[in-house]
């Protein structure tokens, strides 16, 4: 029978398990939400020919569009990174996907290029914090040498969904309109959500950071495993973090080591989204304008996402093992591919294979970017920590269209534009390195973080 009373240290009982059909579960739902966050982030981009066409949008009106959604995204993601910290990753989680869901569908009914600014921006403010609250609800319930890993399968839902836009809308736009394909993610979101009402779990460093529940606390460490036998009279702990005092401000992000490992993080991501967002957004459309046809642009953007998440299977344990230095390699693979494409006459069946590659390989540094968004802050901000990276990253996704609306105005040569896109990698690659050499500091202690923000 469990001992009355005992201190059980959460955080040694979690890093010293395997993963169980707990954490499957998790990962589970985190990663089916991400299918339709990655569905709903492209699917505006394959059914943008067809509202340009019915709408009468031009290519900066369309540039603005997408960042709408983006921008709604950044600040969506300081908002619930905060209520998330505050309230729990859980019931944030749980309201965002209703909202998204519910926004998704409502996009269908839109029927002028003010409407879809409106519907998109709300749009992605409802998403905008449900990626880094996953992942930071993941993280807390595995070892640290599984953090990135786990984040990294969770985002190959969001590459899945990515790569589900292009077919799904050739075969649902011809025949129902690109409404069709808004209501279809709207619905799938909804179904999802009642899933994650029903069965995501609360983070227990998290409420035991705040000194919330016990009983759940309890009842939550005897799912994971029952011979644990912990109940509410159990005073649970977290040896490796200090509680949580007040409420969060912006300076813990700065504090100690992360004054260097915050600012090299955001500008890697930010550099990384812009490519993305680009890329994706405007893909599609550059590929048509290149004389291929509509089905094959849908099919090459979707390819490349697929290949560029098989990227991110192949980086996720490097990055474990190794760490930020992992994440340097594909990116820095990417930059000679862009500007072969940008700058060598290429015919078109040498153009399309290259282009896939490339674009896969912007994919696959992303996903090592945001692996490592969230493991460098503790509990209490870790919501915070990577909410606020995925959030100021945005500046890059809303720049992305917008910059790739007015090039394509301009007359310039789109093979050009790739060009251009290889400055995004070639900083990521050394923001990544960046951090490779301040993390290594941290290691060797000449340079310990602030006792507050270690990072668990």
């Amino acid at each position: 029978m469990a001992a009355e009373g005992r201190e059980v240290d959460v955080s040694a009982f979690i890093e010293g398990r395997r993963l169980t059909r707990f954490n499957y579960a998790l990962i589970a739902l985190s990663w089916l939400i991400t299918v339709f966050d990655g569905f709903d982030m492209m699917m505006i981009s394959f059914t943008a020919p067809y509202m340009r066409d019915e709408l009468g949008l031009d290519q900066v009106m369309l540039g603005k569009v997408f960042s709408a959604g983006l921008f709604g995204m950044m600040l969506g993601g300081f908002a619930l990174a905060y209520v998330g910290d505050r309230i729990g990753r859980r019931a944030t989680i749980v309201w965002a996907a209703v909202a998204f869901g519910v926004l998704t569908m409502a996009t269908a009914f839109a029927r002028s290029y003010e409407a879809l600014l409106v519907l998109r921006f709300v749009d992605g403010f409802a998403i905008g914090g449900m990626l880094p609250l996953a992942w930071a609800l993941n993280i807390e319930f595995v070892p640290q040498t599984m953090r990135s890993t786990v984040v990294t399968v969770i985002m190959m839902g969001y590459s899945l969904g990515s790569a589900l836009a292009g077919p799904v809308t050739v075969a649902l736009a011809p025949r129902f309109g690109w409404e069709g394909v808004f209501l279809a993610g709207g619905a799938g979101t909804l179904v999802i959500a009642a899933l994650l009402f029903f069965f995501l779990p609360e983070s227990v460093r998290f409420l035991v950071t705040k000194q919330r529940r016990p009983d759940l606390v309890a009842s939550t460490l005897n799912r994971l495993d029952p011979a644990l036998r912990a109940s509410a009279a159990d005073r649970f702990t977290l040896a490796d973090e200090r509680r949580a005092e007040g409420n969060f401000t912006v300076g813990q992000l700065f504090a100690g080591d992360l004054r260097w490992i915050t600012p090299l993080l955001w500008l890697g991501y930010i550099a990384s989204t812009l490519a993305v967002y680009f890329n994706s957004n405007w893909g599609p459309i550059v590929y048509e304008d290149l004389s291929f046809s509509r089905d094959t642009a849908a099919y090459a953007a979707s390819f490349s996402s697929l290949l560029g998440a098989g990227w991110g299977l192949l980086l996720m344990r490097f990055t474990d093992r190794k760490g930020a230095i992992a994440v340097m390699v594909i990116p820095a693979l990417a930059v000679p591919l862009l500007l072969a494409i940008g700058l060598l006459p290429l015919s078109p069946a040498a153009f399309l294979p290259i282009a896939i590659i490339a674009a896969s390989f912007i994919a696959g540094g992303h996903f090592g970017i945001l692996s490592i968004a969230s493991v460098y802050y503790h509990t209490a901000i870790r919501a915070n920590g990577g909410g606020w990276a995925t959030s100021i990253a945005k500046i890059g996704g809303i720049a992305g269209p917008i910059i790739g609306g007015y090039v394509l105005a301009s007359g310039l040569p789109i093979v050009r534009t790739y060009a251009l896109l290889a400055i995004c990698p070639f900083v990521l690659a050394l923001c990544a390195l960046g951090i490779t050499h301040f993390v290594n500091r941290r290691q060797r202690g000449a340079m310990p973080p602030a006792a507050a923000l270690q990072a668990s």
